[in-house]
């Protein structure tokens, strides 16, 4: 008995070399499959909704082929495919004129999306379920539904009224992009033509401090350089950047400056690293392209800006799908994204860096274009030298941690009371 002992211990170093060696012999797929099924992973912004508001015969409860323009690039079958846990979908409203009229028209469109997005939840009770809180992202997770946030992309909806603010919370509402490509009553915008009110309005300030009570997330994605800084400054909460960028990579307004990410960073908050093209990388694109782009110029401003009615918006659409079919887009790499992520891990730290894709708003590139290919990001970041624990940072745990204290803000003065 003692000689077999003996002979135990002296193999037993073998023998957990043996076993280390298999471990490390896992192929780059097999791991990347084995950590993406084991952590939660968060989209924070998917545009569905305004796509099924314009196309109200798609079913989302169905697999759509990638890559077929009726298809889009999310479904709840895709979505359950590419491993993806957690969305915040999109509640986009184009901006029309700030009177009483254009904002009752962009809560109406608002709410619309909103009950579209519930409805979709309630047609496919086996597969989703609307989420409100990180616990309910965690609990979801672990029965293998997918987990539907909302989100708002645009405060023109809240109009004049705080408690349109309350109103939108109530109704499941887990963060507003103050901002979209112009000016609003809330603040300027990084892409309108000039600034109006030198960064937050007054009522702006307002409003976040009423995101802050409410325990809304406040997302400074769109928004102009000096709108940003004043809600740093303002902020009781961390604040996200839905779906932004590396302005050291791109320098468009749209990202982030490593000023701003740093800020962002001390401030607790979160960067969600965007899909979109024009947010990675200038490509260079074919006279053919950029010459049936300039004859449709004037119609993309008046769709980009809300001049559109939602017909005109539909066949403006179907003309830029005919380009794009005719004339492909060169667009870049999903390795361009994960530079910009990269880049942003390096200024801001591990812990304030995640994803949003702006799938069916845009996002989609080389390598990564719908939600089946999520997995994609993963092994990625894995080939990079990304530790398991890091990934999952990245994939939903920041952001998750961010929620998380933006609730406690707004639970702290009931607390004192």
């Amino acid at each position: 008995m003692k000689d077999i002992l003996k002979i135990y211990i002296l193999l037993m170093p073998m023998i957990l070399l043996a076993l280390n060696g298999c471990t490390l012999s896992k192929s780059l797929s097999e791991r990347t499959s084995e950590i993406h099924d084991q952590i939660l992973t968060v989209d924070t912004h998917i545009d569905w909704p305004m796509r099924q508001f314009l196309n109200p015969d798609f079913n989302p409860g169905v697999r759509h082929a990638p890559g077929q323009r009726e298809s889009g690039q999310w479904d709840l079958i895709r979505m359950k495919e590419g491993g993806l846990d957690a969305v915040f979908m999109s509640i986009f409203t184009p901006q029309k004129k700030r009177t009483d009229e254009g904002h009752a028209t962009a809560k109406e469109v608002a709410l619309k999306q909103i009950e579209l997005t519930k409805k979709m939840v309630a047609y496919n009770p086996d597969l989703a379920e609307i989420a409100l809180t990180p616990e309910d992202a965690y609990r979801l997770e672990k029965t293998r539904k997918r987990a539907i946030f909302i989100g708002m992309e645009n405060g023109y909806p809240i109009a004049k009224d705080l408690r349109n603010l309350q109103l939108f919370f109530n109704l499941g509402v887990r963060y507003i992009t103050i901002t979209h490509s112009k000016n609003n009553q809330l603040g300027d915008s990084s892409t309108d033509e000039q600034p109006e009110w030198g960064g937050l309005s007054p009522f702006g300030e307002k409003v976040v401090q009423e995101m802050n009570r409410l325990g809304m997330m406040v997302d400074i994605s769109h928004v102009h350089d000096e709108t940003f800084w004043d809600v740093i400054k303002l902020t009781k909460a961390p604040v996200i950047a839905s779906h932004s960028s590396a302005r050291m990579f791109h320098d468009v307004p749209h990202n982030m400056s490593d000023e701003m990410l740093k800020a962002i960073a001390k401030n607790g908050g979160v960067v969600q690293v965007a899909l979109l093209d024009d947010f990675i990388k200038e490509m260079e694109q074919t006279q053919e392209r950029a010459t049936a782009l300039e004859e449709l110029k004037e119609e993309t401003f008046a769709l980009l800006h809300g001049e559109l009615s939602q017909a005109e918006h539909k066949k403006v659409m179907e003309k830029m799908h005919k380009i794009d079919e005719k004339h492909p887009k060169n667009r870049p790499t999903l390795a361009d994204a994960i530079d910009h992520l990269d880049h942003m891990v390096q200024v801001m730290g591990i812990d304030h860096v995640g994803i949003g894709s702006d799938f069916d708003g845009g996002g989609g590139l080389v390598g990564i274009d719908d939600v089946s290919e999520m997995p994609n990001i993963t092994r990625e970041l894995l080939a990079r030298g990304y530790t398991a624990d890091e990934i999952r940072k990245l994939w939903g745990g920041n952001l998750m941690r961010v929620f998380n204290q933006v609730i406690k803000v707004a639970e702290e003065p009931q607390k004192q009371n």
